[in-house]
């Protein structure tokens, strides 16, 4: 098996200079996003911020991709970095932390994500182990090069500090949430994820990241959008969510169903 089977897929991927897109589900039933995976997403992201995916949620979706042969990526609830250690353990490829602010901030969350001497993880990867391939010490030893820790940059201080946090040990890459990002910039006069400030701090992460030799991700609402930011050299994007995607899909076929 390549080292760090379908948990190391995504790290795999991502260095060798692909973009991965993912699914994004915040629905509450591991088949979403095991059925999402075998149609035919990199990788699947389970939303435990603003998605109804609890914990046992995210540990039965994060079998349910593997089942599917893919690997899963979890975003944690603001600040629960505990939560990530946990999700690592259960075979989670990567996990994005929301509101990392600070290098103090990428610290903490690298903390959990890895283990020494980069970070501080504690030893029970239960289901890691058999997702990885890797056993035992083998996996002590390689699971911080293949298990992702991604900090999301969302904010006007997130972005001062981009160099900060993306020189941070441990932290392998960030996570441009655009909507939100919109919002501090604008000083929560509106949401516009495609404006064109958020579209120049795009371009500054990307171009950060390469820097430090770490990758840049994105929120991405559709296809379209996801394959303009791989062309400008993002890693990881997203592509629509389980609910826009059941939306579009339920107005097509009405529509259809009622063109007289």
């Amino acid at each position: 098996m390549t080292e760090g089977g379908i948990v190391g897929a995504l790290a795999r991927q991502i260095g060798a200079g692909q973009c991965a897109l993912s699914a994004w589900v915040g629905i509450n039933d591991p088949a979403v996003a095991e059925q999402l995976a075998r149609d035919g997403y990199d990788t699947i992201t389970l939303d435990m911020q603003h998605g109804a995916i609890d914990l046992a949620g995210a540990m039965h979706g994060i079998g349910a991709v593997a089942l599917a042969g893919k690997p899963a990526i979890v975003r944690i609830p603001v600040g629960e970095f505990a939560t990530a250690s946990r999700v690592i353990d259960a075979g989670a490829a990567a996990v994005i932390a929301p509101m990392i602010n600070s290098g103090a901030d990428a610290r903490r969350f690298a903390d959990f994500m890895k283990y020494p001497p980069i970070g501080q993880r504690s030893w029970g990867p239960r289901a890691a182990l058999t997702h990885s391939g890797v056993i035992g010490p083998a996996y002590l030893h390689s699971a911080n090069a293949f298990t992702l820790a991604i900090a999301m940059v969302e904010t006007s201080e997130a972005l001062d500090a981009l160099d900060e946090i993306l020189g941070t040990p441990g932290i392998d890459g960030v996570f441009v949430g655009p909507s939100d990002l919109s919002i501090a910039l604008h000083r929560g006069a509106l949401v516009d994820p495609h404006g064109a400030d958020v579209d120049a701090a795009l371009t500054k992460v990307v171009q950060r990241a390469k820097a430090h030799g770490k990758f840049a991700a994105a929120f991405c609402f559709d296809g379209k959008r996801a394959r303009e930011l791989a062309g400008r050299g993002f890693s990881l994007c997203s592509v629509s969510t389980d609910a826009l995607l059941l939306r579009a899909a339920a107005r097509a076929e009405l529509a259809a169903a009622r063109t007289r």
